[in-house]
């Protein structure tokens, strides 16, 4: 059965004898559909391909082309209509399809990743606004050659990159906007790279998960302006297998690896700065640690690791949230949940918990003498465990919180909450 659009004058102001004004999809069979609410006339369909049954996302702009006899429905398509992203990378898990949305100074990329295909396509777009214009640039796609979980944007000296890496251990460097491919660096055979990138996007870590490989960091400069026949810069980090790290958000290249101890297998959290020593010649990396401590007992070995400041180490075991300092100070420790712990968010203003007894918690940061202390605030209640398995993800900005949702029957849903301004 074909889609059908009808002109809703010719419905509420009928002709005598005369049909209402419509244009039928022949191509949609069995859609779903929806309007663009900031456009006038955009519709958005999804539909099974007629040749490979593959699910196919339409956008159509649509206009009536009046003329003194008649009335024309007219559509054209465009390039799909990218959902912004929340933050800086939103994850959605629609129907085994895996979708990644972020952006970086005004390009937005999303990520489609088919669980059933060993290939990700991926899409940017441009959104500028001149006197009050909306301009969209061409659509590109690139797709990889096996599945790629890990994306992230890069604002190098005057240019935008994103670095893909891919389940068969390659790491592609793609320039923006066109997806143009700078380089390929094969991180790990035939393992999934997992990335971390600075916060002055000098340097990518690259570890592979469950894997007694070695992680390892990249100059960035190296991978996205590469030198002919010359490999990338990078140092690897001998002591540090099987690790989870994060970056110190307010340092330009402060790392902070946890990882068994070679002896004891007791964790370990190190800490280290980087550098760039430059020569005529080459590019040397210099690592420094600059604290280490042993992980005590007392803390069940950490799923998630987040860092706040220079000092502050978030870790997450199970039901416990948990902060150190980089020495190994322990300043506090929360259990507020009833469920497991499933993401953490952490900017400099709070840190919210998402977790599987379907709420998600909020702290707040309150600056006192040398470390910042971290307040329990309140909680934010999901849907009904009927129909939801718990909250999977959570981010944040300073005017709303978004935590998805898992479904129960394979989908998810994206509830978000909006802080209340006060005007004086």
């Amino acid at each position: 059965m074909h889609v059908g659009v009808f002109h809703t004058a010719s419905l509420v102001y009928p002709l005598d004898d005369e049909p209402p004004v419509l244009t039928t999809f022949s191509s949609c069979l069995r859609p779903q559909a929806c309007w663009a609410p900031a456009e006038a006339a955009r519709l958005i369909v999804m539909h099974p391909d007629g040749n490979s049954m593959q699910l196919v996302v339409s956008t159509y702009e649509l206009r009536a082309k009046k003329s003194k006899q008649e009335v024309e429905i007219v559509d054209s398509v465009k390039p799909p209509n990218l959902m912004r992203s929340h933050g800086s990378q939103v994850l959605l898990l629609v129907s085994g399809l895996q979708l990644v949305l972020f952006s970086i100074h005004g390009l937005q990329l999303a990520a489609f990743q088919d669980h059933q295909r060993p290939i990700t396509s991926v899409w940017v777009h441009e959104y500028r606004r001149h006197r009050s214009q909306k301009r969209w640039n061409e659509c590109s796609e690139v797709i990889l050659l096996q599945s790629g979980a890990w994306l992230r944007g890069l604002h190098h000296i005057q240019d935008i990159f994103t670095l893909a890496a891919c389940a068969e251990g390659n790491l592609y460097a793609l320039m923006l906007p066109q997806l143009q491919l700078v380089s390929r660096v094969t991180a790990f055979p035939n393992v999934p790279v997992q990335l971390l990138s600075s916060p002055d996007c000098q340097w990518v870590f690259a570890s592979s998960q469950n894997s007694d490989l070695e992680p390892k960091v990249f100059h960035t400069a190296s991978l996205v302006y590469p030198l002919d026949d010359e490999p990338p810069v990078l140092t690897t980090f001998s002591s540090c297998l099987r690790p989870q790290a994060c970056w110190a958000p307010a340092e330009a290249a402060r790392l902070i690896v946890m990882h068994p101890d070679g002896n004891s297998m007791q964790l370990v959290v190190s800490t280290y700065e980087l550098r760039a020593k430059k020569s005529k010649q080459e590019v040397e990396i210099v690592v420094q640690q600059i604290a280490s401590f042993l992980l005590p007992d007392s803390v069940k070995p950490p799923n998630l690791m987040r860092s706040h400041g220079s000092q502050v180490l978030l870790l997450v075991s199970g039901l416990q949230l948990v902060l150190f300092s980089i020495h190994g100070l322990q300043l506090a420790a929360f259990q507020d949940h009833q469920r497991p712990i499933t993401s953490v968010w952490v900017d400099p203003s709070r840190v919210i918990t998402s977790s599987l007894d379907l709420s998600l918690r909020v702290y707040v940061w309150k600056k006192e003498n040398k470390f910042p202390v971290l307040k329990s605030c309140y909680h934010l209640l999901g849907g009904s465990h009927r129909w939801a398995s718990g909250y999977m993800h959570v981010e944040s900005d300073s005017m709303s919180i978004v935590g998805i949702e898992a479904r129960s029957v394979g989908t998810s849903v994206l509830r978000s909450f909006c802080f209340k301004v006060e005007r004086g």
